[in-house]
């Protein structure tokens, strides 16, 4: 088994649009099964829209303006990578959270390629596997995981590659106490970062009054004025996420959860990924067929 640690940077807007933001950085990390790097893979991508990256983006990730001008479209640049991943043997997705696979899913779809390798590919979200480890709830970020674990954080923060090389080093940290039964597929989402932040944070609020939330009156009372429920799918999707919320516990405080163990490997009740079925890309190859033919937050950037 290889495991593949992705990351993406994706460029923003300092205005509203229905135009999509995209993929402007690819990073990857390829570990072994005794998770040892291996290969690694990075590109740039000049995007359709927004290709002028604006100053935010680029004092946040320090991606040249130059380096966006020269780089080959998205179509060529995954295709690259596909083939990157083909020398994989049963490869194991691992990312900080949904958003990089998300993306990489929807710009696949905007330039009319064929998405069956990243629907088929078996993903686990080291985010949520770290949270589970820690004891926590609330999302960090890679910085801050890193500093938990009392990793050091070499190169640059918000660098695709730099980024996934941080993502791998807390996942060899933390492997022996993930559980795999986690690994997942891609699955399309409705809603975005906003609007799951606005249900946890008026749950929140609304207990810390003694208050007992109920969907009606959280969809009337908050979600009627600031977010638009006019597809079906989104309302679903909230109505679940406001289920699952009022049935966490509260919140343990950071760093409240065990110490990761140095060089544990495997402890007890945590799922072995090669016992998990991740063989899930039967028939679809990294060099498959491929048709040639968001979020709107502030700045839409990533976390």
């Amino acid at each position: 088994m290889d495991y593949i640690v992705l990351d993406i940077e994706f460029n923003g807007r300092k205005f509203a649009s229905d135009l999509p933001m995209e993929v402007i950085e690819i990073g990857a990390v390829r570990l072994d099964a005794s998770l040892n790097v291996v290969d690694e893979f990075t590109d740039f991508i000049k995007p359709v829209y927004f290709a002028k990256l604006n100053s935010f983006i680029q004092k946040k990730t320090g991606i040249p303006q130059e380096s966006i001008d020269a780089a080959a479209g998205f179509p060529k640049v995954i295709r690259a990578f596909l083939a990157w991943l083909g020398k994989c043997e049963q490869p194991l997705l691992i990312a900080w959270g949904g958003e990089d696979l998300k993306r990489i899913v929807l710009d696949t779809r905007m330039h009319k390629m064929d998405d069956a390798y990243w629907l088929a590919i078996p993903c686990f979200d080291l985010l949520k596997g770290f949270l589970r480890v820690r004891g926590l709830t609330n999302d960090v970020s890679v910085e801050a995981a890193l500093t938990d674990l009392g990793l050091s954080s070499e190169g640059s923060a918000h660098r695709a590659l730099d980024d996934a090389r941080m993502t791998a080093d807390i996942f060899r940290k933390v492997y022996g106490q993930l559980d795999f039964s986690f690994v997942t597929h891609y699955k399309d989402q409705f809603t975005n970062a906003k609007e799951r932040r606005l249900v946890k944070n008026a749950i929140r609020l609304l207990r810390s009054q003694k208050l007992e939330p109920t969907w009606e009156s959280f969809a009337e009372h908050v979600l009627k004025d600031k977010v638009k429920l006019d597809d079906p799918r989104k309302e679903a999707e909230l109505k679940s996420y406001f289920q699952a919320e009022l049935e966490k516990k509260s919140a343990k405080p950071a760093h409240a959860g065990p110490k990761a163990k140095k060089d544990d490997r495997q402890e007890d009740g945590a799922a072995d990924p090669a016992s998990v079925q991740t063989t899930g890309i039967a028939g679809v190859t990294p060099n498959g067929r491929e048709d040639d033919a968001r979020e709107a937050d502030g700045l839409q950037e990533q976390e």
